[in-house]
Protein backbone atom coordinates (compact mmCIF):
# COMPACT_ATOMS: atom_id res chain seq x y z
CA UNK A 1 0.00 0.00 0.00
CA UNK A 2 2.63 2.77 0.27
CA UNK A 3 3.68 2.09 -3.01
CA UNK A 4 0.87 4.51 -3.73
CA UNK A 5 1.61 7.21 -0.67
CA UNK A 6 3.49 10.21 -2.61
CA UNK A 7 7.42 10.98 -1.95
CA UNK A 8 6.11 13.88 1.01
CA UNK A 9 3.75 11.60 2.67
CA UNK A 10 6.32 9.10 2.85
CA UNK A 11 9.28 11.24 4.15
CA UNK A 12 7.60 13.10 6.65
CA UNK A 13 8.26 12.06 10.32
CA UNK A 14 5.87 11.70 12.87
CA UNK A 15 5.74 14.05 15.80
CA UNK A 16 8.75 13.21 17.85
CA UNK A 17 6.78 14.41 20.71
CA UNK A 18 3.65 12.13 20.26
CA UNK A 19 6.01 9.11 19.88
CA UNK A 20 7.73 9.44 22.76
CA UNK A 21 4.25 9.93 24.94
CA UNK A 22 2.46 6.88 23.25
CA UNK A 23 4.89 5.07 25.40
CA UNK A 24 4.60 6.95 28.59
CA UNK A 25 0.47 6.54 27.86
CA UNK A 26 0.84 2.73 28.21
CA UNK A 27 2.27 3.09 31.84
CA UNK A 28 1.05 3.69 35.50
CA UNK A 29 1.16 6.60 37.61
CA UNK A 30 3.12 8.35 34.87
CA UNK A 31 2.98 12.36 35.61
CA UNK A 32 3.44 14.11 31.89
CA UNK A 33 5.40 17.52 31.91
CA UNK A 34 5.65 17.33 28.22
CA UNK A 35 2.10 18.05 26.38
CA UNK A 36 2.14 21.83 25.28
CA UNK A 37 -1.30 21.82 26.66
CA UNK A 38 -2.97 24.24 29.69
CA UNK A 39 -3.96 22.25 32.39
CA UNK A 40 -7.35 24.69 32.80
CA UNK A 41 -10.37 24.38 31.16
CA UNK A 42 -11.26 27.85 28.96
CA UNK A 43 -13.44 30.18 30.98
CA UNK A 44 -17.11 29.08 31.82
CA UNK A 45 -18.11 32.43 29.60
CA UNK A 46 -16.70 31.17 26.64
CA UNK A 47 -17.86 27.98 27.30
CA UNK A 48 -21.57 29.36 27.73
CA UNK A 49 -21.37 31.38 24.25
CA UNK A 50 -20.49 27.98 22.59
CA UNK A 51 -23.51 25.90 24.05
CA UNK A 52 -25.67 29.04 23.63
CA UNK A 53 -24.79 29.24 20.15
CA UNK A 54 -25.61 25.77 19.24
CA UNK A 55 -28.86 25.64 21.20
CA UNK A 56 -29.74 28.92 18.66
CA UNK A 57 -28.95 26.89 15.95
CA UNK A 58 -25.74 29.03 14.48
CA UNK A 59 -24.38 25.79 12.75
CA UNK A 60 -23.38 27.28 9.26
CA UNK A 61 -20.29 28.58 8.06
CA UNK A 62 -19.09 31.93 8.76
CA UNK A 63 -17.66 34.21 6.09
CA UNK A 64 -14.52 32.52 4.98
CA UNK A 65 -12.28 35.43 6.46
CA UNK A 66 -14.06 34.39 9.88
CA UNK A 67 -17.18 36.44 11.43
CA UNK A 68 -16.57 40.47 10.70
CA UNK A 69 -17.74 40.94 14.80
CA UNK A 70 -14.77 38.64 15.87
CA UNK A 71 -12.57 40.25 13.28
CA UNK A 72 -13.09 43.55 14.84
CA UNK A 73 -13.07 42.50 18.42
CA UNK A 74 -9.73 41.45 17.47
CA UNK A 75 -8.47 44.28 15.61
CA UNK A 76 -9.43 45.87 19.54
CA UNK A 77 -7.69 43.21 21.21
CA UNK A 78 -4.40 43.14 19.53
CA UNK A 79 -4.40 46.91 20.43
CA UNK A 80 -2.73 46.08 23.65
CA UNK A 81 0.71 44.80 21.36
CA UNK A 82 0.39 48.02 19.58
CA UNK A 83 -0.45 46.23 16.50
CA UNK A 84 -2.92 47.92 14.30
CA UNK A 85 -4.66 45.80 11.47
CA UNK A 86 -8.10 46.52 9.41
CA UNK A 87 -10.96 43.87 10.36
CA UNK A 88 -11.99 44.12 6.44
CA UNK A 89 -8.77 42.92 4.66
CA UNK A 90 -5.47 42.63 7.62
CA UNK A 91 -7.13 39.71 9.70
CA UNK A 92 -7.61 36.12 8.97
CA UNK A 93 -9.74 33.68 10.85
CA UNK A 94 -8.06 30.14 11.05
CA UNK A 95 -8.66 26.92 12.40
CA UNK A 96 -6.17 27.43 14.98
CA UNK A 97 -2.77 28.84 14.54
CA UNK A 98 -1.01 26.04 12.97
CA UNK A 99 -3.35 26.69 10.19
CA UNK A 100 -2.62 29.85 10.05
CA UNK A 101 1.14 28.80 9.67
CA UNK A 102 0.48 26.55 6.97
CA UNK A 103 -1.37 28.75 5.18
CA UNK A 104 1.67 31.81 5.15
CA UNK A 105 3.64 28.76 4.15
CA UNK A 106 1.72 28.00 1.36
CA UNK A 107 1.14 31.61 0.02
CA UNK A 108 4.59 33.44 0.20
CA UNK A 109 6.89 29.92 -0.29
CA UNK A 110 7.89 28.56 -3.91
CA UNK A 111 9.73 25.81 -4.47
CA UNK A 112 13.65 25.62 -3.53
CA UNK A 113 12.71 28.91 -1.35
CA UNK A 114 14.82 29.15 1.79
CA UNK A 115 13.03 29.65 5.01
CA UNK A 116 15.21 30.50 8.17
CA UNK A 117 14.09 28.67 10.98
CA UNK A 118 15.87 28.90 14.70
CA UNK A 119 16.15 26.34 16.93
CA UNK A 120 14.86 24.99 19.06
CA UNK A 121 11.78 25.07 17.12
CA UNK A 122 8.34 24.56 17.25
CA UNK A 123 7.79 20.92 15.49
CA UNK A 124 5.52 21.89 12.66
CA UNK A 125 7.69 25.00 11.20
CA UNK A 126 9.88 22.41 9.20
CA UNK A 127 7.57 20.25 7.59
CA UNK A 128 5.00 23.06 6.74
CA UNK A 129 7.94 24.22 4.72
CA UNK A 130 8.42 20.83 3.37
CA UNK A 131 4.81 21.26 2.61
CA UNK A 132 5.21 24.30 0.94
CA UNK A 133 8.26 22.77 -1.57
CA UNK A 134 10.80 25.45 0.52
CA UNK A 135 13.72 24.22 2.46
CA UNK A 136 14.67 24.76 5.74
CA UNK A 137 17.59 26.24 7.32
CA UNK A 138 18.20 26.25 10.78
CA UNK A 139 19.56 29.04 13.10
CA UNK A 140 20.72 27.92 15.90
CA UNK A 141 20.21 29.47 19.00
CA UNK A 142 22.18 29.06 22.54
CA UNK A 143 21.44 28.76 26.08
CA UNK A 144 24.60 31.22 27.16
CA UNK A 145 22.38 34.00 25.17
CA UNK A 146 18.85 32.47 26.57
CA UNK A 147 17.69 31.03 23.19
CA UNK A 148 17.49 34.49 21.84
CA UNK A 149 18.29 34.96 17.90
CA UNK A 150 20.52 37.64 17.49
CA UNK A 151 21.88 39.52 14.06
CA UNK A 152 25.11 37.16 14.36
CA UNK A 153 22.97 34.35 14.56
CA UNK A 154 21.53 34.73 11.59
CA UNK A 155 24.59 35.93 9.55
CA UNK A 156 26.22 32.83 10.22
CA UNK A 157 23.90 30.38 9.77
CA UNK A 158 23.42 32.03 5.86
CA UNK A 159 19.98 33.49 6.33
CA UNK A 160 21.06 36.25 4.34
CA UNK A 161 20.33 33.72 1.94
CA UNK A 162 17.03 32.97 2.78
CA UNK A 163 13.00 34.32 1.43
CA UNK A 164 11.62 33.98 4.37
CA UNK A 165 12.25 34.02 8.01
CA UNK A 166 10.40 32.21 11.44
CA UNK A 167 10.12 33.89 15.01
CA UNK A 168 8.32 31.91 17.72
CA UNK A 169 8.46 34.24 21.32
CA UNK A 170 7.28 34.13 23.47
CA UNK A 171 9.30 30.49 22.51
CA UNK A 172 8.15 26.82 22.20
CA UNK A 173 10.13 25.26 23.75
CA UNK A 174 12.47 27.17 25.97
CA UNK A 175 10.48 29.92 27.20
CA UNK A 176 12.63 32.24 26.03
CA UNK A 177 11.51 36.11 25.49
CA UNK A 178 13.35 38.52 23.52
CA UNK A 179 13.16 42.24 23.91
CA UNK A 180 12.69 45.11 21.68
CA UNK A 181 16.16 45.69 21.24
CA UNK A 182 17.02 41.93 20.33
CA UNK A 183 14.15 42.28 18.16
CA UNK A 184 15.14 45.70 16.40
CA UNK A 185 18.45 43.42 15.20
CA UNK A 186 16.46 41.01 13.70
CA UNK A 187 14.31 43.64 11.93
CA UNK A 188 17.74 45.16 10.78
CA UNK A 189 18.93 42.11 9.12
CA UNK A 190 15.58 41.34 7.85
CA UNK A 191 15.10 44.34 5.83
CA UNK A 192 19.00 44.57 4.38
CA UNK A 193 18.57 41.29 2.96
CA UNK A 194 14.74 41.48 2.13
CA UNK A 195 13.34 38.65 4.20
CA UNK A 196 9.69 38.26 4.66
CA UNK A 197 8.89 37.63 8.70
CA UNK A 198 6.62 34.92 10.07
CA UNK A 199 6.09 35.62 14.07
CA UNK A 200 3.81 33.34 15.74
CA UNK A 201 3.29 34.87 18.65
CA UNK A 202 0.52 32.34 20.03
CA UNK A 203 2.32 33.05 23.45
CA UNK A 204 2.01 36.82 23.81
CA UNK A 205 -0.44 36.76 26.83
CA UNK A 206 2.06 34.54 28.83
CA UNK A 207 5.00 37.15 29.08
CA UNK A 208 5.62 37.53 33.10
CA UNK A 209 8.48 39.94 33.73
CA UNK A 210 7.72 42.94 31.11
CA UNK A 211 4.82 43.42 28.22
CA UNK A 212 5.31 41.49 24.95
CA UNK A 213 6.68 43.20 22.42
CA UNK A 214 5.85 42.17 18.59
CA UNK A 215 8.79 42.44 15.59
CA UNK A 216 5.60 43.84 13.12
CA UNK A 217 5.86 47.07 15.38
CA UNK A 218 9.17 47.64 14.95
CA UNK A 219 9.96 50.46 11.59
CA UNK A 220 9.37 49.52 8.42
CA UNK A 221 8.20 45.87 9.29
CA UNK A 222 4.69 45.60 9.56
CA UNK A 223 4.50 45.60 5.51
CA UNK A 224 7.03 42.13 5.55
CA UNK A 225 5.48 40.11 8.52
CA UNK A 226 2.33 37.96 9.43
CA UNK A 227 1.93 37.30 13.15
CA UNK A 228 0.04 34.47 14.18
CA UNK A 229 -2.06 34.54 17.81
CA UNK A 230 -4.68 32.30 18.71
CA UNK A 231 -7.20 31.47 21.69
CA UNK A 232 -5.68 27.69 22.62
CA UNK A 233 -2.83 28.91 24.54
CA UNK A 234 -4.22 31.67 26.76
CA UNK A 235 -7.88 30.76 26.98
CA UNK A 236 -6.83 27.39 27.43
CA UNK A 237 -9.22 26.98 24.10
CA UNK A 238 -7.07 24.21 22.54
CA UNK A 239 -9.73 21.87 21.20
CA UNK A 240 -11.56 24.33 19.71
CA UNK A 241 -8.75 25.05 16.79
CA UNK A 242 -8.84 28.67 16.85
CA UNK A 243 -6.54 31.20 15.46
CA UNK A 244 -5.57 34.06 13.51
CA UNK A 245 -3.13 35.61 11.35
CA UNK A 246 -2.74 39.57 11.15
CA UNK A 247 -0.60 41.27 7.61
CA UNK A 248 -0.66 43.04 4.74
CA UNK A 249 -3.91 42.85 2.82
CA UNK A 250 -2.05 41.30 0.11
CA UNK A 251 -0.80 38.11 2.06
CA UNK A 252 -4.00 38.02 3.32
CA UNK A 253 -5.46 38.11 0.91
CA UNK A 254 -3.74 35.25 -0.58
CA UNK A 255 -3.78 33.22 2.30
CA UNK A 256 -7.63 33.49 2.24
CA UNK A 257 -7.70 32.14 -1.44
CA UNK A 258 -6.08 28.86 0.07
CA UNK A 259 -7.90 28.82 3.32
CA UNK A 260 -11.18 28.65 1.51
CA UNK A 261 -10.58 25.62 -0.52
CA UNK A 262 -9.26 23.70 2.32
CA UNK A 263 -10.84 24.54 5.51
CA UNK A 264 -13.59 27.24 3.83
CA UNK A 265 -13.89 28.65 7.26
CA UNK A 266 -13.05 28.07 10.97
CA UNK A 267 -15.10 26.29 13.59
CA UNK A 268 -18.73 28.38 13.97
CA UNK A 269 -19.13 27.21 17.90
CA UNK A 270 -15.33 27.96 18.29
CA UNK A 271 -15.89 31.63 16.35
CA UNK A 272 -18.55 32.68 19.08
CA UNK A 273 -16.34 31.13 22.05
CA UNK A 274 -13.21 32.89 21.18
CA UNK A 275 -15.94 36.22 20.78
CA UNK A 276 -16.94 35.97 24.20
CA UNK A 277 -13.50 35.24 24.88
CA UNK A 278 -12.58 38.73 24.52
CA UNK A 279 -14.99 40.26 25.83
CA UNK A 280 -15.40 38.88 29.28
CA UNK A 281 -12.62 36.92 29.94
CA UNK A 282 -9.61 38.55 31.05
CA UNK A 283 -9.79 38.12 34.32
CA UNK A 284 -9.86 34.18 33.78
CA UNK A 285 -6.54 34.47 31.55
CA UNK A 286 -4.97 37.02 34.33
CA UNK A 287 -5.76 34.35 36.49
CA UNK A 288 -3.99 31.28 34.78
CA UNK A 289 -1.15 33.28 33.95
CA UNK A 290 -1.08 34.00 38.12
CA UNK A 291 -0.48 30.51 38.30
CA UNK A 292 1.68 29.52 35.41
CA UNK A 293 4.55 32.35 37.30
CA UNK A 294 4.26 30.46 40.29
CA UNK A 295 4.44 27.47 38.64
CA UNK A 296 7.44 28.95 36.42
CA UNK A 297 9.49 30.24 39.63
CA UNK A 298 8.45 27.00 41.36
CA UNK A 299 10.14 24.72 38.59
CA UNK A 300 13.12 26.94 37.59
CA UNK A 301 14.16 26.91 41.45
CA UNK A 302 14.23 23.43 41.72
CA UNK A 303 15.65 22.26 38.76
CA UNK A 304 18.68 24.58 39.88
CA UNK A 305 19.08 23.16 42.93
CA UNK A 306 18.91 19.49 41.44
CA UNK A 307 22.18 20.64 39.29
CA UNK A 308 20.07 20.90 35.82
CA UNK A 309 21.09 24.72 34.71
CA UNK A 310 17.92 26.24 33.31
CA UNK A 311 18.22 29.47 32.55
CA UNK A 312 15.07 31.81 33.40
CA UNK A 313 12.14 31.44 30.80
CA UNK A 314 10.32 34.37 31.10
CA UNK A 315 7.48 33.44 28.81
CA UNK A 316 4.98 30.44 27.88
CA UNK A 317 4.78 27.83 30.16
CA UNK A 318 7.76 25.82 29.44
CA UNK A 319 11.68 25.21 30.62
CA UNK A 320 14.39 24.09 29.31
CA UNK A 321 16.57 22.76 31.50
CA UNK A 322 20.31 20.67 30.92
CA UNK A 323 20.51 17.07 31.29
CA UNK A 324 22.28 16.92 34.71
CA UNK A 325 26.15 16.24 34.63
CA UNK A 326 27.12 12.52 32.70
CA UNK A 327 23.99 12.85 30.76
CA UNK A 328 24.89 13.64 27.32
CA UNK A 329 22.28 12.27 25.68
CA UNK A 330 18.73 13.75 26.48
CA UNK A 331 16.82 11.11 25.12
CA UNK A 332 18.65 8.39 27.01
CA UNK A 333 18.00 10.23 30.02
CA UNK A 334 14.39 10.96 29.03
CA UNK A 335 13.58 7.46 27.91
CA UNK A 336 15.48 6.55 31.62
CA UNK A 337 13.60 8.89 33.56
CA UNK A 338 10.07 7.27 32.25
CA UNK A 339 11.14 4.06 33.16
CA UNK A 340 12.91 3.96 36.20
CA UNK A 341 10.59 7.12 38.02
CA UNK A 342 7.47 7.41 35.79
CA UNK A 343 7.97 10.73 34.58
CA UNK A 344 7.68 12.30 31.02
CA UNK A 345 9.95 15.09 29.40
CA UNK A 346 10.59 15.88 25.85
CA UNK A 347 13.81 15.17 24.69
CA UNK A 348 15.48 18.08 23.70
CA UNK A 349 16.49 16.83 20.17
CA UNK A 350 12.81 17.11 19.18
CA UNK A 351 13.06 20.44 18.46
CA UNK A 352 16.40 20.66 16.75
CA UNK A 353 20.13 20.08 17.26
CA UNK A 354 20.39 23.17 19.30
CA UNK A 355 18.07 21.16 21.85
CA UNK A 356 20.19 18.43 22.28
CA UNK A 357 21.12 18.01 25.83
CA UNK A 358 17.78 19.52 26.98
CA UNK A 359 15.04 18.92 28.06
CA UNK A 360 11.64 20.37 27.35
CA UNK A 361 9.66 20.25 30.77
CA UNK A 362 6.16 21.76 30.40
CA UNK A 363 4.60 23.30 34.01
CA UNK A 364 0.88 23.52 32.46
CA UNK A 365 0.17 21.54 35.32
CA UNK A 366 -0.98 21.38 39.24
CA UNK A 367 1.40 22.48 41.50
CA UNK A 368 0.60 19.03 43.40
CA UNK A 369 1.89 17.02 40.51
CA UNK A 370 4.96 19.29 39.96
CA UNK A 371 5.79 19.02 43.27
CA UNK A 372 6.01 15.06 43.17
CA UNK A 373 7.46 14.88 39.43
CA UNK A 374 10.74 17.26 40.55
CA UNK A 375 11.18 14.82 43.80
CA UNK A 376 10.74 11.83 41.48
CA UNK A 377 13.26 13.72 38.94
CA UNK A 378 15.75 14.61 42.25
CA UNK A 379 15.76 11.21 43.23
CA UNK A 380 16.64 9.63 39.85
CA UNK A 381 19.38 12.50 39.52
CA UNK A 382 20.89 11.93 42.96
CA UNK A 383 20.70 8.48 43.52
Amino acid sequence: MSDYLSTLARETPPSGIRRFFEVAEEMDDVISLGVGEPDFSAPWAARTAAIDSLERGRTSYTSNRGMRELREAIAGRVERYDQQYDPDDEILVTAGASEAVDLAMRALVDTGDIVAVPEPSYISYEPTVSFAGGEALSVPTRAEADFAVGYDDLERAGAADADVLVLCYPNNPTGAVMTRDELADVAEFAREHDLFVLSDEIYAALRYEDDHVSIATLPEMRERTVVFNGFSKAYAMTGLRLGYALGPSAVIDAMNRIHQYTMLSAPTTAQYAALEAIESCDDAVDEMRRAYDRRRRFVISRFNDIGMDCFEAKGAFYVFPKCPPGWEDDEAFAEALLQEEKVALVPGRVFGESGEGHLRVSYATSMSELKTALNRIESFVCE
